[in-house]
């Protein structure tokens, strides 16, 4: 059953008074857009004609035993509660294996709920529940058993796509991330900006939520590939490490920042990369082999 985007973006408002009811306290909720949700309402009321940014925030969890905290980073899509809902959560108090292992559980929870029913307050209670046992000794959960199934996970590659990267500190940051976690890709730095991260879905999308948080807008992920697999996922990597990719200019433009990067020689890499199917999806413009 479909749903109109108004009620969808009610639904969502409705969901976050509950939330700030829940976590009145100033700095529990942190919206990514302080106006984001003043721009639904005049949106809903006729007031504002384009079609408001998504709804992101952060939650912060005080879990009790143990006592630590929790992070939880929620993106809404228009069209939520009837598509999935982007969540991550992390703490400073669990190594990487121990913040895969909790959310995956959190996805598999969050993954029961039928189109249309409201989440984020049951994963918060989902996470509250069920949490502890994830800051348990490191040695404890890697500890393998001799009966253990192979467990799936999910390879993803993400295509982002921003209108130009320009900054040095934002290029640091994008390496720095990059590298931190267990992913593989490159940035492209100029005008336009494009980004493939791939690796297993938790350090994807933890590597998406990093680099947008708190105030990168112009930019989205324009294509998502998944592979479910039982293994190390080094089979289905197309790039050996995560680097910056720095392209030919069109044009001298001397000190100028607004120079367009060079699509052939873009396109060439992709090629190489047996990834020549996604410059139309990014560019909107067909492929045209060099020897055609």
């Amino acid at each position: 059953m479909s749903a109109s985007m108004k009620e969808c973006l009610q639904l969502q408002l409705l969901e976050m008074e509950m939330l700030f009811s829940m976590f009145p306290n100033q700095g529990e909720v942190k919206l990514e857009d302080v106006n984001a949700l003043t721009n639904i309402k005049r949106y809903l009321d006729g007031i504002r004609e384009a079609l408001p940014p998504k709804i992101e925030f952060v939650i912060t969890l005080q879990i009790e035993e143990p006592k630590v905290k929790i992070d939880l980073q929620v993106t809404m899509p228009h069209s939520y509660p009837y598509v999935a809902l982007q969540m991550f959560a992390r703490s400073p108090e669990l190594d990487r294996q121990q913040q895969l292992l909790l959310n995956k559980g959190l996805t598999s929870y969050i993954g029961t709920f039928d189109p249309g029913e409201l989440c984020v307050c049951a994963a918060i209670q989902w996470l509250q529940d069920n949490s502890a046992s994830y800051f348990l000794n490191r040695k404890l959960v890697d500890e393998p058993s001799t009966q253990a199934k192979p467990v799936k996970n999910t390879f993803l590659r993400m295509w982002i796509y921003s209108h130009h990267i320009y900054q040095q500190d934002l290029r640091k940051k994008i390496l720095e991330v990059g590298k931190r976690l267990d992913v593989t890709g490159f940035c492209m730095t100029g005008k336009p900006g494009i980004i493939c991260v791939e690796g297993f879905k938790e350090h994807c999308e933890e590597f998406w939520h990093t680099i947008r948080y708190p105030n990168w807008k112009h930019i989205s992920c324009k294509h998502a590939e998944s592979i479910e697999t039982e293994g190390d996922g080094q089979d289905l990597r197309l790039f050996h490490s995560f680097e910056e990719l720095l392209l030919e200019a069109h044009g001298d433009y001397g000190l100028r920042n607004d120079y367009h990067m060079n699509l052939g020689q873009f396109l060439e890499f992709l090629k190489k990369h047996k990834s020549e199917h996604v410059f139309q999806i990014l560019f909107g413009i067909e492929s045209k082999s060099s020897d055609s």
